[in-house]
């Protein structure tokens, strides 16, 4: 196991165009096989289901610092890798135990269909608006519901954007299939040492990075329909501990790589894919911080934010970078684990996660709202 590549954030950025252009969409279960850019993408049903009974596949050395594409700002959706002033060069691998506790349920298809239903209920669209003509972009990632009050786990450089509002940048959540506005929502916690790692990300064009601090929470704060709050949303708990290779699981996602920006506002439907964990790698000694899951329909932009899930109906991680260009099943998708989120966040806050699960929305929301304008300048000091 060893530290994870250098790779390109996947969020897609979206060119606020209104006329809704024609599309072929049949089911939620959407699959891309290629990407073939500005032309109609059909959807699918199908479901690759892992062979539960194939051995552990490692990712062979020679890869590890191979797949480091670059990804246009059309581009920056869902993955997000690490950026100046941490290193982002991909380093030699560094041994680190892997887990031998078996996996609850792992070869159990009943378990893992069971764990899609409820990754779909819980996956959200994430999807923030900018100024016309302004350096800022508009974007689409994902985000997974993790608790039954709202709370919504994404990536930091989907999250930064709910800092901009003073910048005239209005973000809003959605869900369903297709992907329509439900809800508001605010931040509750964003990694401040991915802030101040990745504060020029905003004015790059190619931003690309490690995964390491990516990710952040946001609470559901009111509907944003006639249709009020739900006494308790659908969700995945997250998990304590990580999954060793060949642990199948489920990826979830809204990814929009092939969808032009009218498609992505009308015709977003979420990628449900079946994979395994191919290799694991760490960011520190001995910790199983990322995974890696090979190529699926998932490995696309506006992924980022995504849920990886297993058949015990855990969020065992969340995406963060992929390569992103190539035949989808040829790409190379990474999540950081929903183990090293839980110790990162202690080191940054010096409390437990769920700590912060347990407050009800109103308080923590409120408890976040001081340290915004701090945070803001990090990356606000990098805007023109």
């Amino acid at each position: 196991m060893g530290m994870k590549r250098l790779a390109p954030y996947l969020g897609v950025i979206v060119a606020i165009v209104f006329t809704v252009s024609a599309v072929a969409v049949a089911n939620s279960v959407t699959i891309r096989l290629t990407p073939v850019p500005n032309t109609p993408v059909a959807s699918s049903t199908l479901s690759v289901r892992p062979n539960l009974d194939a051995p552990p596949i490692p990712l062979p050395s020679s890869e590890l610092a191979a797949n480091t594409e670059s990804a246009s700002p059309a581009q920056a959706t869902s993955t997000a890798k690490k950026v100046s002033p941490a290193p982002v060069s991909a380093v030699a691998p560094t041994p680190a135990p892997i887990p031998t506790q078996p996996q609850p349920s792992a070869g159990n298809a009943a378990a893992l269909d069971a764990t899609a239903l409820a990754l779909r209920e819980a996956l959200v669209n994430i999807i923030c608006y900018a100024p016309a003509g302004g350096v800022l972009r508009s974007l689409s990632g994902s985000g997974v519901i993790i608790d039954t009050k709202g709370i919504i786990l994404t990536n930091a450089h989907i999250a930064q954007n709910f800092l901009l509002a003073d910048r005239g940048v209005s973000c809003s959540i959605r869900a369903g299939s297709p992907a329509v506005k439900r809800y508001e929502a605010a931040l509750i916690f964003i990694s401040s040492a991915w802030l101040n790692a990745n504060a020029s990300v905003l004015t790059q064009s190619a931003p690309s990075g490690t995964g390491e601090y990516d990710f952040a929470l946001l609470a559901i704060t009111k509907s944003a329909t006639v249709t009020p709050l739900p006494a308790q949303f659908p969700f995945l708990p997250l998990a304590e501990t990580p999954s060793p290779p060949g642990t199948p699981v489920v990826i979830g996602s809204y990814g929009a790589q092939f969808l032009e920006s009218s498609q992505i506002q009308s015709s977003l439907f979420p990628t449900v894919v079946f994979g395994s964990v191919k290799n694991v790698f760490t960011f520190g000694k001995n910790t199983i911080d990322v995974l890696a899951l090979g190529g699926s329909a998932a490995a696309q932009q506006g992924s980022s934010g995504g849920g990886i899930a297993d058949a015990r109906g855990m969020l065992v991680g969340t995406i963060t970078t992929s390569t992103i260009e190539g035949a989808t099943d040829t790409r190379s998708l990474d999540a950081i684990t929903a183990s090293y989120i839980r110790a990162q966040y202690a080191n940054e806050t010096g409390s437990a996660l769920d700590a912060l699960l347990a407050k009800p929305t109103a308080a923590a929301t409120a408890d976040f709202a001081p340290q915004m304008p701090t945070l803001e300048s990090v990356i606000t000091a990098h805007l023109p």
